[in-house]
């Protein structure tokens, strides 16, 4: 019995419902192209990316992140009184001391709701998933007092003008945490890789723009995919070896034709490709059951390390393995496909995406998902859910599924479009209002939708102030036809007054 009163063991633990952010605004990666001067497919074929999603001065990370807090509740009945945890994870940071997590206490303590554990875990775009961990121990250990735990990650991810720009985007997501979810985390089977580097950091405070070494945070993210995944291997047998003893089931062995699904953190769809074909080359050199025997014949005399590099090795895996990656890995890739790096929350868009690949959540039933978290710095891990029937009406798959067709819609039709010089005149006054005080966004209201959080001001003393779009707000139908031309309209008037550049 725990010290309040608990005497039973929480047992499969893992997500019980979740909500999408879905920002109103859009590029396309294909006029992006045009507009940058760049060959055609340079980003929608070299990248893999489709389009860009961009938010307006009204949204901040505060603003995405009380927005989809606020989507769970409404959605699925819980009461702020019921959760006694709520962790967040970021790398996008409006103050070097508040966290963002006490700003979504408003939501709390309006309904006198005090006593929540947790704050921000803050590493590049591992950030969530630190905070779902702080979670699942949270309700495992002897503190746990019974109530829900809550973990909400966001980010918008914005790079200075230049070849980085096609990499960003912006999404936040909120996931309920709890004991006999449907999603479960399954225990033992965890692998972490961190070391100290210096592939993607953030040392001017005063810049939203991160400094990059592309080409070592690719080679970074690699070594930590092959790292995390040999240990993963091993643990997660030895987890079944030691479940066998006390049944009858053989242990099979632990390789990529073990999940239905395997989805990864990905800055940019072309990586995950690569990622896929790295771990199938893994599995070749560990001469897996599954593969052919001409690909182990061919390659038992390479070495997992010095072939990092090989771009003709890299090529022909890709070809090798891009069945099972069709199969296991492209159905996750379609939300970052249409709104870019999200940086936190990139990885459980691209689960969410996965399981909404299928028209029934009894598909899923019993399956394996591998899942890999990677940020920058650096830091990793690598560890897989189950996905199980649940007999709680309120937390099934199937209303999990629901949510994120949701944000499907959202994405498929309910976005506007914005030429990429607007982008660019976007970004550029971000930038320039980025940790200002008194300030009050002035940009076209209509890109708001009804029921969200937006920031009102900001006060000479940096106090942020957010209110709630109400459902009379905003709802004019020809919407997206009159967005692109108010900001024209705007970035006019700014211009004629010397408000901005360019």
């Amino acid at each position: 019995m725990n010290g309040n009163g608990y005497s039973h063991h929480p047992t499969s633990i893992g997500i019980l419902a979740c909500e999408l952010y879905i920002p109103s605004l859009y590029v396309e990666q294909s006029a992006l192209e045009t507009y940058d001067k760049v060959s055609k497919g340079k980003y929608t074929i070299g990248l893999g990316q489709q389009r860009i999603a961009i938010c307006s001065d009204h949204e901040d990370i505060c603003s995405l992140c009380l927005t989809v807090l606020s989507r769970l509740f409404e959605q699925t009945g819980v009461y702020p009184q019921q959760i006694g945890r709520l962790d967040v994870g970021t790398e996008t940071l409006v103050d070097k001391a508040k966290s963002i997590k006490t700003v979504l206490m408003q939501l709390f303590t309006e309904h006198g709701n005090t006593a929540v554990e947790g704050v921000d875990s803050i590493n590049a775009c591992y950030g969530g998933t630190a905070a779902i961990f702080n979670a699942i121990h949270w309700i495992e250990s002897s503190y746990w007092d019974g109530r829900y735990a809550v973990v909400v990650m966001g980010d918008i991810a914005v790079y200075a003008k230049g070849n980085a720009r096609p990499t960003g985007g912006a999404g936040a997501c909120a996931l309920l945490i709890g004991p006999n979810a449907p999603i479960v985390f399954e225990p033992g089977c965890r692998s972490t890789y961190m070391t100290n580097v210096y592939d993607f950091y953030k040392p001017d405070l005063s810049s939203p723009y991160p400094v990059v070494d592309g080409q070592l945070s690719v080679q970074c993210y690699t070594s930590a995919l092959d790292t995390c995944y040999a240990q993963y291997c091993v643990k997660a047998q030895m987890n079944g070896e030691s479940r066998s003893k006390t049944s009858s089931t053989d242990v099979d062995d632990i390789n990529l034709s073990t999940f239905a699904g395997i989805v990864f953190h990905t800055p940019y769809v072309k990586l995950t490709q690569k990622s896929f074909a790295r771990l199938y080359f893994n599995d070749i050199l560990r001469a897996c059951s599954y593969i052919p025997n001409a690909l182990i014949e061919k390659y038992k005399n390479f070495d997992i390390h010095s072939s990092a590099n090989d771009k003709d090795l890299e090529r022909d895996l890709i070809e090798q393995s891009r069945e099972l990656f069709g199969q296991k890995t492209l159905p996750g890739l379609y939300f970052s496909q249409n709104m870019g790096n999200m940086y936190t929350p990139s990885l459980y868009y691209s689960l969410f995406s996965f399981l909404s690949s299928q028209p029934s959540d009894e598909q899923f039933y019993g399956q394996r998902i591998l899942l890999f978290s990677y940020g920058s710095g650096l830091a990793s891990s690598m560890y897989s859910i189950i996905c199980r029937k649940a007999h709680d009406a309120r937390f099934t798959l199937r209303q999990i599924q629901k949510s994120i067709q949701r944000a499907r819609q959202e994405l498929d039709n309910e976005r506007i479009e914005l030429d990429p010089e607007l982008m660019d005149k976007l970004l550029l006054e971000r930038e320039k209002h980025d940790h200002q005080a008194s300030f009050i966004p002035s940009q076209p209201s209509q890109v708001l939708k009804p029921g969200n959080m937006y920031l009102k001001s900001v006060d000479k003393n940096y106090r942020r102030a957010y209110e709630k779009l109400h459902d009379n707000e905003n709802t004019s139908s020809d919407k997206k036809e009159t967005v692109q031309q108010l900001y024209r309209e705007y970035f006019q008037t700014q211009q004629i007054n010397g408000d901005t550049h360019g």
